[in-house]
């Protein structure tokens, strides 16, 4: 199962749910998905879907997940590394009215250079091609997330403070 969250910000961000929804209808997933869409106003007509989940549903779709897709902020994308998963990133965008800034893109890619955790989508269409290969991808990269949470909240703490 592919699990995609988009968290609760309030802009939509219809950009990555449509991508994943044509992804799964053109057969490039064939695995079953659930997004998780908060203010998005596209609704998926080929994967499972609700606006909001609650803590501990995000956290068993993100156990029973064998690929998360997460948009940029942190505390979406920590849960996974948390649970020994390499997650998907997509930022949210300011160009595509996904945010009020650019500050995921910017994050994304420090934690992704800095610590190896994560997987970077700066560019859409290389979505299908990572979810793919993904496996691939994930026994290609030094950095383990097993045991290796202290190290990455000191990192994390890093990153932050730079950032603010």
């Amino acid at each position: 199962m592919i699990f995609v969250t988009v968290g609760t910000h309030e802009q939509q961000f219809n950009r990555l749910i449509k991508c994943v929804d044509d992804l799964k209808k053109d057969k490039k997933i064939v695995e079953d998905v659930f997004i998780q869409s908060g203010y998005s106003t596209y609704k998926p007509h080929y994967c499972e879907w609700s606006n909001i989940i609650t803590y501990t549903e995000m956290k068993e779709k993100m156990e029973q997940a064998r690929i998360v897709i997460s948009h940029g902020g942190p505390a979406s994308f920590i849960m996974p590394v948390q649970l020994g998963k390499i997650p998907v990133v997509v930022p949210r965008q300011f160009e595509f009215h996904e945010h009020i800034n650019n500050h995921q893109l910017e994050f994304t890619k420090a934690v992704a250079k800095r610590m190896g955790i994560i997987i970077p989508v700066i560019d859409i269409n290389k979505l299908g091609t990572i979810i793919v290969n993904y496996d691939v991808i994930v026994s290609s990269m030094t950095n383990s997330t097993i045991n290796n949470n202290k190290r990455f909240c000191e990192e994390f703490n890093k990153i932050v403070k730079q950032l603010i």
